[in-house]
């Protein structure tokens, strides 16, 4: 009894459910109105509606003949173009470099030019001339080194080079100010062991964290180092700030300095 009751439901709800175009159909291309519309422009019949170009866009006026004058639209007066005015009729005898030139010419003259014909590329034309430029140095011109310069003028040159020359003699170097800092460049110079061998004892609890609180007051490593030397340092720690105990403090390394003196 179930399924005579649910019949008739599915049979209302197929009735409301809106039509779905076929998608085979295209977007209207195959319809009768599309198809009439473009059978008539095919024969040349008059489209009711808005056509693809309108008439007003495609121009009636047909082209002038080849050679006839140009126009000018603002004051409506024939312009003659320079190949009207500069054609030249061949004559009798001239060959291909005549009519060549000649026409050059006359384009020239047309064009509000001097009237010289420009130079046209072919094998008969010379060799362009050579330009000296004094300014440009022939140094590396065995032939033009060779005119003027000899073994003697040579050794001439030598004697004078020699004679300017002038030999200066070396100062001792300036002392540095002793002003009680210690030299952290001297120091590292005295050491040889790298960085993180522990050398000196160090006790205390949570040296690490103390070490690099302490040496965030510091703009660099050097200057850590040499606080760290100024006040007991490598033996003593005060401060904290060698808490691994290999005599550097807040990781200050020798070993460009020892580089330095290597090279």
């Amino acid at each position: 009894m179930r399924v005579f009751y649910l019949v008739p439901v599915i049979g209302v709800l197929a009735a409301c459910d809106p039509a779905i175009p076929d998608s085979a159909a295209g977007v209207g291309f195959n319809t009768p109105e599309y198809q009439a519309q473009r059978d008539a422009v095919l024969q040349g019949h008059t489209v009711t509606g808005d056509p693809l170009i309108p008439p007003s866009a495609v121009s009636s006026e047909g082209l002038p003949p080849a050679g006839s004058p140009t126009v000018d639209p603002a004051t409506a007066v024939p312009v003659q173009t320079s190949a009207q005015t500069a054609a030249y009729v061949p004559q009798s005898g001239d060959t291909a470099d005549d009519i060549a030139r000649e026409t050059a010419a006359a384009l020239a003259a047309a064009n509000g030019n001097s009237g010289v014909a420009p130079v046209e590329a072919s094998p008969s034309n010379p060799a362009p001339a050579l330009v000296s430029n004094p300014g440009i140095s022939d140094e590396q011109d065995f032939q033009a080194v060779a005119s003027r310069e000899s073994i003697q003028s040579d050794a001439e040159r030598i004697a004078q080079n020699r004679a300017s020359y002038q030999v200066v003699a070396p100062t001792a170097l300036p002392q540095r100010d002793a002003d009680g800092t210690p030299n952290v460049v001297q120091y590292a110079l005295s050491t040889s062991h790298p960085k993180g061998t522990q050398v000196y004892s160090r006790a205390g609890f949570n040296l690490a964290a103390k070490a690099e609180r302490n040496c965030a007051a510091f703009p660099s490593p050097d200057q850590a180092q040499i606080e760290f030397l100024s006040n007991g340092g490598p033996q003593r720690d005060r401060k904290g700030l060698d808490p691994d105990g290999d005599g550097y403090a807040c990781g200050w390394d020798p070993a460009p300095f020892r580089r330095a003196v290597q090279n």
